[in-house]
């Protein structure tokens, strides 16, 4: 029997090269047409399907990937009834005796535009400037889908061999992923035995090395509202007598958080640290120190915010904001602007608040009792009313906990770090939540997890001025080729 044919070695150099070009010629040009289109997941754009905005953005990608023509490549834009679309591509593997299967995730759909962006820049007016492309969505996460067809090019150019590769660009991410579990459920058989997830929707330490997502946090989102009076009146007439909405509403949210540090109350929103997170928060923190105070848009002044009530240890500060609870209130409802204000008692107040959950509390039955702890008992007997984002039996988000690291991984990933970076791989928990990644880790168990992303320092995903770091990305991608190639 003759022995199999021997590869050449794969050419970092030349996949870097590759790579670049790829970026510099293909890439950044569809991201700009991409950033101008105002393609709003579901919960910010009730109306999507009319406005036809989600399906402009995945047309365009899947023509993007058509055209560039891989052989073996075949794409298909799949829309169940009452669903928001995906992108699924597979391509064959070309590797001998290979088993598993890559699994590549993205996703196109992007958040509400926000305040605040800089005068010369929007959410949908795209701007390259300083090897910065700026604009909502590009960087959270519209590059995936390119990066990752790039990547598989890259091999194929050298002529090297790769496991079966397959994609799923969904369009509902920012709303939750709640159409995602229909989609695996319906692919469960194309999708095959998953032994590699790549997902490029992740952050980044710094902009210096690769940086490898252990965990992310779950999320709950609602509106709670608070009613007292059917219509506003005089506040001279009712004030002293009528409760203010307003005053009530710190009355719940004291239930929950201690005003003055942030501490989420209920035990049951938190969870332990395991030993090897806190190990590596440790070894980050001695890696970016300071930068993790000082990289915020502080606006109290220019020591980095040391002078607020929270911690100054960065292992504190990444365990805070990766596995301890919190709560924010992202968003108003019953207040008339400044200019507007009279001198009326409102008759309600409403808070949209968004409550991330450390990795291993589950998100459905923590919703559940979050609602509880809002209605049961409203203070003054008011009309309290939270309502959980998603389905029923839905509601929240579960964060996520990788599992352990295959040496060839590690390895892999390492070595791609510093032939593209220069810099060693390095750990890091992410504050944000990718709902995809819990789900497929109950659904391949036995699956390892390459969770990254180009979301670095000041990049401010869902904020004003988001931007995507042109020459990290560059490197990411390539990068992610080089660890698909040692695929065992």
């Amino acid at each position: 029997m003759n022995a199999p044919e021997k590869l050449p070695p794969l050419d970092t150099t030349q996949l870097g090269r590759f790579v670049d070009q790829a970026w510099a010629e293909r890439i950044v040009p569809q991201l700009v047409d991409y950033i101008a289109v105002p393609a709003k997941s579901p919960m910010f754009d009730a109306d999507w399907q009319a406005h036809g905005l989600i399906d402009k953005v995945v047309r365009d990608a899947a023509a993007w990937v058509e055209g560039r023509k891989l052989p073996g490549l075949k794409l298909e834009v799949i829309r169940l009834e009452g669903r928001t679309p995906i992108i699924f591509f597979e391509v064959a593997a070309t590797k001998a005796n290979s088993t598993g299967t890559v699994l590549m995730y993205g996703h196109l759909d992007k958040q509400p535009e926000f305040s605040g962006w800089r005068s010369d820049l929007g959410p949908w007016t795209p701007k390259l400037e300083n090897g910065k492309l700026y604009g909502r969505g590009g960087a959270d996460d519209g590059y995936a889908v390119y990066a990752a067809v790039s990547a598989i090019e890259a091999l194929k150019a050298q002529g090297q061999a790769h496991p079966r590769i397959v994609g799923l660009i969904e369009t509902c991410e920012e709303s939750g992923s709640f159409d995602l579990p229909v989609y695996l459920d319906a692919l469960k058989d194309r999708l095959g035995d998953v032994s590699l997830v790549v997902c490029l929707d992740s952050g980044a330490g710094n902009y210096d090395q690769l940086w490898l997502t252990t965990n992310l946090r779950g999320n709950i989102t609602g509106s709670l509202k608070v009613e007292v009076l059917t219509e506003g009146i005089h506040s001279g007439e009712g004030s002293g007598v009528v409760p203010s909405s307003f005053r009530i509403m710190r009355m719940l949210l004291d239930r929950l958080e201690d005003a003055k540090t942030g501490h989420l109350l209920p035990e049951v929103f938190h969870c332990e640290v395991p030993a090897e997170r806190r190990a590596q928060a440790e070894a980050t923190a001695r890696i970016l120190g300071k930068a993790l105070h000082s990289n915020y848009p502080w606006a109290c002044g220019a020591d980095g915010g040391l002078t607020l009530p929270t911690t100054a240890d960065p292992v504190e500060t990444l365990l805070n904001r990766t596995w301890r609870p919190t709560l924010s209130v992202t968003g108003v409802d019953g207040m008339p602007a400044m200019a507007n204000a009279g001198n009326v008692l409102r008759p309600c107040t409403a808070f949209k608040l968004s409550l991330r959950l450390p990795p291993l509390v589950a998100g459905h039955e923590a919703a559940v009792q979050l609602r509880a702890l809002l209605e049961d008992n409203a203070p003054y007997n008011a009309k309290v009313t939270f309502e959980p984002d998603g389905r029923v039996g839905q509601w929240g988000a579960t964060g996520w906990n990788a599992p352990a690291l295959a040496p060839w991984l590690e390895g892999a990933m390492d070595q791609a770090s510093r032939n593209h970076y220069g810099a060693p791989l390095g750990f890091i928990g992410q504050g944000g939540t990718i709902p995809l990644m819990n789900l497929l880790q109950e659904g391949f168990p036995k699956a390892q997890m390459m969770v990254c992303g180009v979301l670095g320092p000041k990049s401010n995903a869902h904020g004003p001025n988001e931007f995507l770091h042109i020459a990290y990305a560059t490197r990411l991608t390539a990068a992610v080729a080089e660890v698909i190639a040692a695929h065992p």
